[in-house]
């Protein structure tokens, strides 16, 4: 099994900790960077400490940026709760995260570790600095797996997905930067989709991390309700951007030239996808997932579940 080395940038965020949970045994999980993003960065960070705790994974953790770029703070209480993690239980004590500041942490494990990989699941705006103070940073890293966008429809504004429209600026940055960038958007996350009977089954694992997890899947589905043909489920979107490295052959990627809108109007934060196929197409600049078989990557978490 292919195993990258991977820095984890994320806003946990109940998907995020299923990320959190397949990189730490998919991966060479080399660290933790969190962002404010599906709750206040002071939440997002603690939830990875405790979510790590729990797993019994023992990797740094860095916090990041409070706010966007340019936007204003923007989060994601109707799904995750006003704590990121709402109906889960996080251990009584939990660490401290590291003194040294996200960003620093990403470069300076960009310059220590060959072929590092970043895997974004949460706002892009700790990545984006990154690439804004050290325009070597792009040369020097494998790639930036991002699960952000959407083709063909968004889960915030009719076009624009929560990570792209959180701090689309910074999407902007990234997308553009020169170097691999893959793009694991709404199109493919809502093929992964958890119900009551996966979380039910979870349960009955009866282990700590199972327990956890289950929380975690019975919230998510919860707060997404029908949310595809009439069925209560949740997409486990952030587990896209993990997997799509360590088992590509489950997903279908086209490369394309793309851009996210970073205006003002309805469309902020969109993915804007060049179809045209056409001479008069942009350069290519990212591959985007566009197909992925979700029934497998369901089986790889409940066999991540287990094994934790």
């Amino acid at each position: 099994m292919n195993r990258p080395a991977v820095l984890l940038d994320c806003d946990p965020g109940h998907d995020d900790v299923v990320a959190l949970l397949l990189a730490s045994q998919h991966t060479d999980l080399r660290g933790v960077t969190t962002v404010a993003g599906n709750a206040p960065l002071s939440a997002t960070t603690r939830n990875a400490l405790g979510s790590l705790q729990i797993f019994g994974v023992d990797v740094p953790v860095h916090s990041g940026a409070d706010r966007p770029l340019v936007a204003p703070p923007r989060h994601a209480p109707e799904i995750h709760g006003d704590s990121g993690l709402a109906g889960t239980t996080l251990p009584d004590k939990i660490g401290d995260a590291q003194p040294e500041p996200a960003v620093e942490r990403i470069l300076e494990e960009s310059r220590a570790t060959p072929g590092l990989w970043i895997v974004a699941t949460g706002p892009l705006t700790n990545v984006a600095t990154a690439l804004r103070a050290d325009p070597g940073l792009a040369g020097r890293i494998a790639g930036i797996s991002v699960m952000g966008g959407g083709m063909d429809f968004g889960n915030v504004t009719p076009a624009a997905e929560f990570n792209f429209w959180a701090d689309p600026h910074a999407a902007q940055i990234v997308v553009s930067a020169d170097t691999r960038v893959l793009i694991c958007g709404l199109d493919v996350t809502h093929q992964v989709l958890a119900d009551d009977a996966f979380a039910a089954q979870v349960r009955t694992m009866d282990t700590p991390v199972a327990h956890f997890l289950s929380d975690v899947v019975t919230a998510f589905v919860a707060a997404h309700g029908p949310l595809i043909d009439g069925e209560p489920v949740g997409p486990v979107h952030d587990a896209c951007a993990v997997l799509a490295l360590t088992h590509p052959e489950l997903f279908t990627f086209r490369d394309f030239h793309v851009a996210v809108d970073t205006g003002d109007s309805v469309a902020a934060g969109t993915l804007i996808v060049d179809r045209r196929g056409t001479a008069n197409q942009a350069d290519v600049n990212a591959a985007v997932a566009v197909d992925v078989d979700g029934e497998a990557v369901m089986r790889l978490i409940e066999d991540a579940i287990r094994a934790g």
